[in-house]
C-alpha cells in the first residue's frame, strides 16, 4: 500500500482577469497559502500555460514547474477537459461547443475535431516532459442525445457510437502510451463514457487498452444515483486520477435525477463544496488506500451555494484530514513468529 499525494487543487473553476487568478505564478502561491501541496492546471488557458510550447518545449515545461516549485507545490496532471469534449461531439450540440474551440474555427466540426486531436497529442508530449504520469479529459459524447431509450432506438445504433468513439481515440491512446501516460477519462454525464457500463463499452472498442484509465469523481456519481464505493471495487484497477468533489441528492416529488430543466441552485442532484454534502469521503480514502491508488486528491471546486475561495480555503484542510498514511506492518506484528515450514505442519497435525 501506499499513502494519497495531496491536497491537490484543479485551477479551472478558479481562473481570472483579477489578481491573484490570472497568472500561473499568482494562482501558485495563492494555493500554496491555502495549504494545498499541488495543482491541476487547465491546458486551453493560456493566463497559464501554452499546450503547444509545452510539447514543443523543455525548457518551457521546466520554466513551468520552476514556477511551480517557487511556490513549493507540485504538478499533478494537465487537463484537456474541453478539447476531449471536441474529439467526438454530436451535431446537436455544435453551436454549444463552438466555444471549447479558437474562434476562427467557429461553425467548422471537422477543423474543430482535428484541432482537438493535435490538441490531445500535444498533451501527451508535454506531459512526458513534464514528467507526470496521468492526464485528465472527456471523452466527448456521439451518442448521448440518445441516452434514454425512448424513441426507440434502432438496434445497433450504441454499438455503432462506440465503434466510432474507440476509433477517434485508439491513436490518441498510442500516442499516451508512447508518452509513457495514462489518458483518465472523468465519467461524466454528458459524456459517452458517464459510468461502468459504458466505459466497459469504450474498453471493448479500444482493445481493452492499457492506457485507457479513470479520473474517479463521486460527485457524478451520486448525481446518477450509482454506488461510488462498489465502483472503487469494481474499477480500481483504472482509476489513475481522482477529483475530491462532493454533491448531495435531495428525492423530493417534482424532479429526480434528469432535474426538470432547472438551474443548479433548484436540482434534486447538485454539487456542492467538500463537507457540505453527502459523499462518504473517510470510506472512499479507505478504499483508495486499500487498492493503493497511486496517484495525486485533487479539489475540484463546483457548489452552487458557497463562494469558490471559501470552498478552495477549506479544501486543502479537508483533503489532508482525509489521507490515510498507510501502515507498514500489521497491528498484530507483536504476536507472530518467523516463518517455519516444519513448524507449520505440527500446527496442522500433519507428519
Amino acid at each position: 500500500m501506499r499513502t494519497i499525494k495531496g491536497p491537490g487543487i484543479f485551477l479551472a473553476q478558479f481562473v481570472g482577469d483579477q489578481p491573484p487568478f490570472d497568472s500561473l505564478a499568482a494562482m501558485a502561491r495563492w494555493a500554496s497559502g491555502l495549504g494545498f501541496s499541488a495543482v491541476q492546471i487547465p491546458s486551453w488557458d493560456r493566463r497559464l500555460f501554452d499546450l503547444r510550447q509545452a510539447a514543443e518545449s523543455q525548457d518551457y515545461c521546466d520554466e513551468i514547474l520552476g514556477v511551480l516549485n517557487r511556490a513549493g507545490l507540485a504538478l499533478t496532471e494537465l487537463s484537456t477537459h474541453l478539447q476531449g469534449q471536441l474529439v467526438a461531439s454530436h451535431p446537436a450540440y455544435d453551436v454549444l461547443l463552438d466555444g471549447f474551440a479558437p474562434p476562427e474555427l467557429k461553425g467548422d466540426t471537422k477543423s474543430r475535431q482535428a484541432w482537438a486531436v493535435q490538441q490531445l497529442e500535444w498533451a501527451a508530449k508535454a506531459s512526458q516532459r513534464l514528467g507526470l504520469q496521468a492526464h485528465a479529459t472527456f471523452s466527448g459524447a456521439l451518442a448521448w442525445p440518445f441516452f434514454y431509450p425512448w424513441p426507440q432506438r434502432p438496434a445497433g445504433l450504441i454499438e455503432a457510437a462506440f465503434t466510432e468513439l474507440g476509433n477517434r481515440w485508439l491513436p490518441i491512446l498510442r500516442r499516451f502510451d508512447e508518452a509513457g501516460v495514462d489518458l483518465c477519462f472523468e465519467l461524466h454525464p454528458g459524456e459517452d463514457l458517464h459510468d461502468g457500463v459504458t466505459f466497459e463499452r469504450f474498453l471493448a472498442a479500444v482493445d481493452e487498452h492499457p492506457r485507457a484509465n479513470i479520473l474517479y469523481d463521486p460527485s457524478h456519481m451520486v448525481l446518477q444515483q450509482l454506488d461510488y464505493l462498489a465502483f472503487l471495487d469494481l474499477y480500481h484497477d483504472r482509476v489513475r486520477a481522482f477529483h475530491v468533489k462532493d454533491a448531495e441528492f435531495q428525492l423530493n416529488g417534482r424532479s429526480g435525477v434528469y432535474g426538470g430543466y432547472q438551474e443548479w441552485i433548484d436540482r434534486p442532484g447538485r454539487f456542492r463544496s467538500l463537507g457540505d454534502g453527502q459523499v462518504d469521503f473517510t470510506a472512499i480514502f479507505s478504499k483508495m488506500a486499500q487498492y493503493d491508488y497511486p496517484g495525486w486528491a485533487v479539489m475540484e471546486w463546483e457548489c452552487c451555494l458557497k463562494h469558490p475561495e471559501a470552498g478552495a480555503a477549506e479544501g486543502a484542510a479537508f483533503i489532508r484530514s482525509h489521507i490515510i498514511r498507510v501502515t507498514e506492518r500489521a497491528f498484530d506484528d507483536f504476536a507472530g513468529a518467523p516463518a517455519d515450514a516444519g513448524r507449520n505442519r505440527r500446527i496442522l497435525g500433519l507428519p
